[in-house]
């Protein structure tokens, strides 16, 4: 099992990157939590893994800290709840928001994730019950904007499977200054709203 990847990023475009360990190119999908903290393509990375093998594929998924990894370990193992639908609650949720959604039984903030319905949402709440300590670390620091922000913060939307329109009018109500990572979240509250 591959459990870390160091090397560089070569490429990235939510929410897969690809990462170059000594000429092998690995592609890893990873949450927007990690996304957002990932340096400049050409720079160094370091990622936690969790492989995913399947009949037809053997997926990489990659987490920038050992929480975030363990909350999506957690999360695959709830009936009903792939890979997919995990990198998407880490997405919407940082893992202390998760164990705070999960500890005070808070269905109506899961359901806000794309994907996430009612019977998941309390499906997710029952069989996380006490799996997820709430001290839990915020593995979802904000990270300085490389490139231009607003162009992430869309790429993100879409890979969260909004629509252009929905992304577009998001972009439209965010600050023109803010960051990525804080973009994200303000974008992905105004769409929850509407």
């Amino acid at each position: 099992m591959i459990g870390q990847l160091s090397g560089t990023l070569l490429h990235k475009q939510p929410p897969m990157i690809v990462v170059d360990c000594h000429g092998v190119g690995y592609e890893v999908e990873v949450p927007m939590s990690t996304f957002c903290n990932l340096p400049a393509t050409g720079q160094p990375v370091v990622l936690l893994t969790h492989l995913v093998v399947r009949e037809d594929a053997h997926i990489l998924y990659g987490f920038a800290s050992a929480p975030e990894r363990s909350a999506f370990r957690e999360l695959i193992k709830v009936g009903g709840v792939g890979p997919r639908t995990a990198l998407a609650v880490l997405s919407g949720l940082s893992v202390a928001e998760l164990a705070q959604a999960v500890a005070q039984q808070q269905a109506a903030r899961l359901t806000r994730i794309p994907g996430i319905g009612k019977k998941t949402a309390e499906r997710l709440l029952l069989e996380l019950r006490g799996k997820l300590a709430p001290d839990l670390a915020d593995a979802g620091a904000t990270a300085a904007p490389v490139g231009d922000a607003h162009t992430d913060i869309q790429q993100a939307l879409l890979a969260l499977g909004y629509s252009e329109r929905e992304a577009a009018a998001a972009l439209k109500a965010l600050p023109a200054d803010v960051g990525v990572s804080e973009g994200i979240k303000l974008a992905l509250k105004a769409l929850s709203k509407g």
